[in-house]
């Protein structure tokens, strides 16, 4: 197996030579707006799967898809011979759909927020299901609170449980 840091390089110099490539020397009409994000090969360095975005809609899709297809033989073995490999690494385009999943990550954090926004609402409206005071109090006979000759309220006088009775 090869060493991890040297398939990362290869994975990055594959992708630098492809985006050259397809900028300088593919003159395909079918070839639209391409952006080559990613690429990836195996530990062997025998397979390497290239990622891109196109900018359009789904013909300019196929359309980039089929030329880049059409130029996967001119792509391999530029990239064979400068990469200086044994064995030129088999080439295989992927769409890479991040603009899509954005899109769908976007969507659905307006739907939460939406949601949220109805939560804060119905909690501002919203009321205790009890009495404003749940707690029994003392009263007398005419309603009021016990209270002491000063006027504050009556407190227990005896000590805590497991203290000192001082």
């Amino acid at each position: 197996m090869s060493d991890p840091a040297k398939v990362r390089r290869h994975a990055e110099r594959v992708r630098e030579l492809v985006a050259s490539v397809v900028r300088s020397q593919i003159k395909d009409p079918r070839l639209g707006m391409i952006t080559i994000t990613d690429a990836r090969i195996t530990a062997d360095l025998r397979d390497a799967t290239v990622f891109y975005t196109v900018l359009g809609d789904a013909a300019a899709q196929a359309g980039t898809a089929a030329a880049l297809e059409s130029a996967k033989g001119m792509l391999r073995s530029t990239v064979g011979k400068a990469l200086g490999l044994r064995h030129s690494p088999t080439l295989t385009f992927v769409l890479d759909d991040v603009q899509d999943q954005v899109k769908h990550i976007d969507d659905l954090l307006a739907q939460a927020r939406n949601a949220d926004a109805e939560v804060q609402r119905l909690a501002a409206r919203a009321e205790y299901a009890g009495e404003p005071q749940p707690y029994r109090l003392d009263e007398d006979e005419d309603g009021d609170e016990a209270r002491d000759e000063d006027g504050d309220e009556d407190e227990d006088e005896t000590p805590p449980r497991g203290g000192d009775p001082r």
